[in-house]
Parts: C-alpha cells; sequence; structure tokens
C-alpha cells in the first residue's frame, strides 16, 4: 500500500507538471481543469482553493454513491493536484511567458507527454479513482445501457461548454487533451507496466 501511495503521489505530481505546462502554453487545458480555471478566474478563487472545493463536493457524491471507488488516491488527487498545479505553474512563469507560436506549441507538447506519463503511473497504482472520473461510473450504475465513452464525453463536452461560457481559453490544448492523453497513456502502459490497457 505505501508502494501504491508513493505512485500515486508521483502520478500526480507529474500530472500537475504536465497541466501547468498546458497552462503555460495557453492553447486550452483538459475540460475539467480548463472549466475550474476559468471559473475560478471568474470568482476570484484562487484555482487550487476553488478545485478542492468543487472536489469536496463530488466526493461526497462519491463517497454516497460509489465507496469502492475510493482510496488514497482519491484524497490526493482531490486535495492537492490544484494546489501542485499552481506550485508548478508559479514557477514556470518566473521563467517567462512564450510569446512565439511554435514555442507554445513545443510547451504543448511536453506538456501532454508529461501528463499522460503521471495519468498512467496514477491509474496503475490503483488506489481510487478522483471525483471527476468517478462520475462516469456513477451515472453508469442509473445508465447501464450507455458505453463508458459516452458517458465520459458527456462530461467533458460540459465541462468544455462551461468553460468557454465562463471565458476560458478553447484550443489546441483541448484538443490534444481529448485525443492525445489516452492513446499516450496506453503505449507508457506498454513501456512501464507491460499492458495495453489504460486503467
Amino acid at each position: 500500500m505505501g508502494k501504491k501511495a508513493i505512485m500515486s503521489l508521483l502520478g500526480n505530481i507529474f500530472i500537475a507538471i504536465g497541466v501547468a505546462l498546458f497552462k503555460l502554453s495557453g492553447q486550452g487545458n483538459d475540460p475539467f481543469g480548463g472549466m475550474n480555471m476559468a471559473l475560478a478566474e471568474v470568482t476570484g478563487v484562487q484555482y487550487g482553493t476553488f478545485q478542492l472545493l468543487l472536489n469536496i463536493v463530488l466526493l461526497v457524491i462519491q463517497i454516497i454513491t460509489a465507496r469502492e471507488l475510493l482510496g488514497i488516491g482519491t484524497i490526493i488527487n482531490a486535495g492537492l493536484l490544484g494546489y501542485m498545479v499552481t506550485f508548478f505553474y508559479d514557477i514556470f512563469i518566473m521563467i517567462g511567458k512564450p510569446e512565439l507560436f511554435v514555442i507554445k506549441l513545443v510547451i504543448l507538447t511536453i506538456g501532454v507527454l508529461i501528463c499522460s506519463l503521471g495519468l498512467s503511473v496514477y491509474q496503475k497504482a490503483d488506489c481510487g479513482v478522483a471525483p471527476y472520473d468517478a462520475l462516469p461510473v456513477i451515472v453508469g450504475k442509473k445508465l447501464k445501457n450507455v458505453h463508458f465513452f459516452w458517458r465520459r464525453m458527456m462530461f467533458d463536452v460540459t465541462c468544455t461548454l462551461i468553460c468557454f461560457l465562463a471565458g476560458g481559453i478553447i484550443g489546441l490544448g483541448t484538443l490534444a487533451a481529448a485525443f492525445g492523453l489516452g492513446p499516450l497513456i496506453s503505449v507508457y502502459n506498454k513501456i512501464f507496466f507491460k499492458s495495453d490497457k489504460k486503467a
């Protein structure tokens, strides 16, 4: 369990670095993170704090409806990830915000590679499911005939729409998160865990 907890923490650190690079590139972020960044900006609440508060609400739902998905990884992701993203972004921004589009693309690419590595490690630790990631599973208990892909897409599209309406950035980073992370997670699973499964 100690080894799995360390893996979960390490995975979340990589995810945070990747998300911070997404943000630094200014090309958009993953749906949930992008929504939280946009709403945090609108409300004036720090991103880490806003994400923590929303995760607490989602965590209550998870405890009530899907307690079997809880674990130390759930707490690490729900409580620390937003603050870790802010920590790494503040470090990166001190180096300077990229101006050239090609540099932004390089940063975005590195962010995708690091974030997907973090997701692979975090998922393989198998120490619980993040509150947001648990939502499609919870809904699946009622909508059993709807494939997981469509349930997840429903939440991602909703978050993307809210991000857009709140003035957030929807761009190449959003597309990269939607279509690039999954295949890369599979590649990392094969390389480091001798598995082609995404979870």
